[in-house]
């Protein structure tokens, strides 16, 4: 179907999923529009931003930045994207993300997508132009992220990204497509990773969800990452039970298909009562850190969780999509830990070196921190060790594999201080590996494209047969990137 058929729908108030003298054949465009897509803060002086020029946008997106004044350089970075029907200006007033900003010492970015995109202004998170690593809309929100690096700073390791509905079902996408940058991510009302391929698969996943096992949901996001190897982002799912645009069932879909990424079990470690009516569930890391995280909102429909108030827990304003139940925005940022960082502790280590890599290790130094008793060593977000000494070896990784590294001093009581800049460390080698599957599958996973009802190999341009799902092949992937047929024997 063509999206751009569908007209622009109404906003509804926020507490019904349909406006309450619709027609019938509006009805229907608004179930279509979720698909095509879907405490008043502090004083500021900082305000909302538009960024141009940030990359070569593929996506046709904007960007827009809000930067607490005085923000130092290696703060968090937290990219927020909007539902169906609102914008980045919307999510900014509402959603309460701008207090933690400011409160806790973090950049945030909110792109927006537009009618010209999209009637309806939703993410294209079901288009395979759109939600491929490497493409369209995903790869314009990753250059986003890239700028952010560069012109404010950002930590690497310390990459976040949340959403709502369309925006929820868009965040999905990207933690799958670009494990490598973020370190977290939350999932609000919205959809798993790989659940739709076009227009029709959106509209079964998103009103009737789709059930596959743990494992089928996992390797969605294993095979649109191009088969990373971790380490994984810390996934939050959020959703309310009496939401009638999303079915409930998404959700525990997306925690099956996070829980088994992270290779660990579908029983909570533990269950806690919070405001609003809210179940939070916790899944344990085998280290014992929460790894995936999900809140139940009983009663809620279709929107983002907000509690307006001056207290800490609570945050944003109430309106069309904003249902005040629970800041959702204060449990997201303290599980992702941003309600440390900008707590005192030991200054960050300085002079934070790659000296050396090999296919399976990189080698780090940095300079001493008068009053540390140890040093943790984080990759990519989530601690990898500690040492009492100025250097560390990280063993067990993937080779032609980048990981990003920072270094935090740790006192005598076990406070770790504020973590260094960001270094990248790239191991040697590349280890060849083989992908069976139609060709549908393996142009939908980013290893062939198609054009004229053909599909051909990434990298070797092979001609592979028709487009569909009847017609498959092996394919051997011999440098990053560059796929050929290997149909008669793959000798990795």
């Amino acid at each position: 179907m063509n999206p751009a058929s569908s007209s622009s729908m109404p906003r509804r108030p926020a507490h019904r999923p349909r406006p309450r003298h619709a027609s019938a054949l509006a009805l229907v465009m608004y179930l279509i529009a979720m698909v095509l897509g879907l405490s008043p803060a502090p004083a500021r002086a900082a305000s909302l931003q538009q960024v141009t020029g940030f990359g070569s946008n593929p996506g046709n997106l904007q960007m827009f930045q809000y930067i607490p004044d005085s923000l130092p350089s290696g703060a968090p970075l937290v990219v927020a994207l909007h539902g169906c029907t609102q914008s980045a200006d919307d999510y900014y007033s509402h959603s309460g993300w701008p207090k933690y900003a400011d409160m806790y010492g973090f950049a945030l970015v909110f792109p927006q997508t537009t009618s010209s995109n999209n009637p309806n202004s939703c993410f294209n998170w079901y288009q395979s132009s759109d939600y491929i690593r490497g493409q369209g809309e995903a790869l314009s929100i990753k250059q986003m992220v890239d700028y952010a690096k560069s012109h404010y700073g950002s930590n690497p390791g310390r990459v976040y990204i949340t959403g709502l509905s369309g925006g929820g079902a868009m965040t999905s996408v990207m933690l799958a497509d670009y494990p490598d940058v973020f370190a977290g991510g939350a999932i609000d009302s919205g959809i798993p990773a790989g659940c739709a391929t076009d227009l029709s698969s959106g509209l079964t996943c998103e009103y009737g969800a789709v059930n596959k096992t743990p494992r089928q949901w996992g390797d969605a996001v294993r095979s649109a990452s191009g088969n990373w190897g971790g380490p994984w982002p810390r996934v939050a799912v959020w959703q309310g039970t009496a939401d009638s645009t999303v079915n409930p069932a998404n959700a525990t879909e997306e925690r099956d298909q996070w829980t088994d990424v992270w290779a660990i079990s579908q029983t909570p470690s533990s269950t806690t009562s919070l405001p609003g009516g809210t179940t939070q569930a916790v899944y344990d890391d085998a280290g014992g850190k929460p790894a995936v995280e999900t809140f139940t909102v009983s009663g809620m429909a279709h929107g983002l969780a907000v509690s307006p108030g001056s207290g800490t827990d609570q945050c944003g304003s109430t309106g069309t999509y904003y249902l005040n139940y629970i800041c959702s925005s204060y449990w997201t940022a303290k599980f992702w830990g941003l309600d440390a960082s900008g707590t005192g502790g030991l200054p960050a280590p300085a002079g934070l070196a790659v000296t050396g890599t090999t296919d399976t290790t990189a080698l780090l130094s940095w300079s001493a921190v008068g009053g540390a008793a140890l040093y943790n060593v984080y990759r990519g977000g989530s601690k990898a060790g500690s040492v009492s000494g100025t250097s560390y070896t990280d063993t067990g990784l993937n080779t032609g594999t980048t990981y990003t590294y920072t270094v935090a001093a740790v006192d005598a009581d076990g406070k770790a201080g504020v973590q260094s800049s960001a270094v990248s460390a790239t191991t040697t080698g590349y280890r060849p590996q083989c992908f069976t599957d139609n060709n549908y599958n393996q142009v939908a996973a980013g290893r062939a494209h198609q054009s004229l009802g053909y599909v051909h190999a990434d990298g070797s341009n092979q001609n592979m047969g028709l487009y569909n799902h009847y017609t498959t092949h092996t394919l051997e992937e011999t440098s990053s990137g560059y796929y050929v047929i290997a149909d008669s024997g793959c000798p990795s």
